[in-house]
C-alpha cells in the first residue's frame, strides 16, 4: 500500500484516487479525523496510510487520514500518556507563552507597517493611529485567513492590502452590492473601490480639511 492523497469517495468508507478510481478502505483501517496535529503526524510517520483532502475554491481542507486501527490506537495511547505528565504540561505552557509573545510582536509590527503605509499628515495623526489599530486588530488574529497572515508577500504589501480590505468593507457599499457571477467581475469591482479608497487616503496624506461626512470618519463613528 502507498501513502497517497485521495479525495472523499461516494460512501463513508471509500476514497477517490487522482485518476478517478474509487477505492474501499482496507479491512482493519479507520479514518482518523483532523484536529489532533501531533496524532496525525505520528500516524503518518508510522507506516501505510491514506490522506484524504478536499479542494473547495482555492483552499484544500483535510478530511482525515485512513490508517490501521491498531496503529492509531497505539499512538493515541502513547500520546495520552505523554500528555498526562508534568513535563508535558510545563512544555505546553511555555509554548503557549512563546506563541503569545510572537503574536503580540507581530501585531505591533503590523500596526507599524500599516501606519507607515497610511502616511497621514500630522494634522490627522490621531485618525491614522486609530485606523492602523483597527486594521491590525482585524487582520492579524491567528487563523483569520486574512492577507495579514500570509508569508508569501512582504509585510509592507500585506499592510497595504489589509488597509484596502478594511476600507472596502467599512467605507463602501461592497458588502451589499450585487455583483454578477462573471469571471473577473468581483476583482474589477474591488479594483474600482480600491481606487476610491486611495483617493480618500490621499486627502488625509495631503492634510486636507475633511468634514464629518467623510466615509472614514463615519465608519469610526459606527464601529468604535
Amino acid at each position: 500500500m502507498t501513502n497517497t492523497s485521495f479525495t472523499p469517495g461516494p460512501t463513508p468508507n471509500t476514497v477517490r484516487s487522482t485518476d478517478g478510481k474509487v477505492l474501499t478502505a482496507p479491512d482493519g483501517w479507520i479514518l482518523l479525523p483532523p484536529g489532533d496535529a501531533a496524532l496525525t503526524r505520528r500516524v503518518k510517520a508510522a507506516g501505510d496510510h491514506w490522506v484524504v483532502q478536499e479542494k473547495k475554491g482555492r483552499k484544500i481542507f483535510s478530511r482525515g487520514v485512513w490508517a490501521p486501527t491498531i496503529t492509531i490506537e497505539k499512538i493515541r495511547s502513547e500520546l495520552e500518556a505523554e500528555r498526562s505528565t508534568e513535563n508535558y504540561s510545563k512544555r505546553k505552557e511555555a509554548d503557549a507563552k512563546r506563541r503569545d509573545k510572537t503574536q503580540t510582536e507581530y501585531v505591533e509590527n503590523f500596526y507599524a507597517a500599516v501606519l507607515t503605509f497610511l502616511a497621514f499628515d500630522p494634522a490627522h495623526a490621531d485618525l491614522a493611529c486609530r485606523l492602523a489599530r483597527a486594521v491590525a486588530d482585524h487582520a492579524t488574529p491567528v487563523g483569520s485567513g486574512t492577507v495579514a497572515r500570509t508569508k508569501r508577500i512582504p509585510v509592507e504589501q500585506r499592510a497595504e492590502a489589509a488597509v484596502f480590505a478594511w476600507l472596502r468593507h467599512q467605507t463602501t457599499a461592497y458588502d451589499s452590492m450585487t455583483i454578477p457571477r462573471v469571471k473577473g467581475k468581483r476583482r474589477e469591482v474591488r479594483r474600482m473601490l480600491a481606487q476610491r479608497s486611495q483617493e480618500l487616503l490621499h486627502r488625509y496624506r495631503r492634510g486636507d480639511v475633511v468634514g464629518n461626512n467623510c466615509p472614514l470618519k463615519k465608519a469610526f463613528e459606527a464601529t468604535i
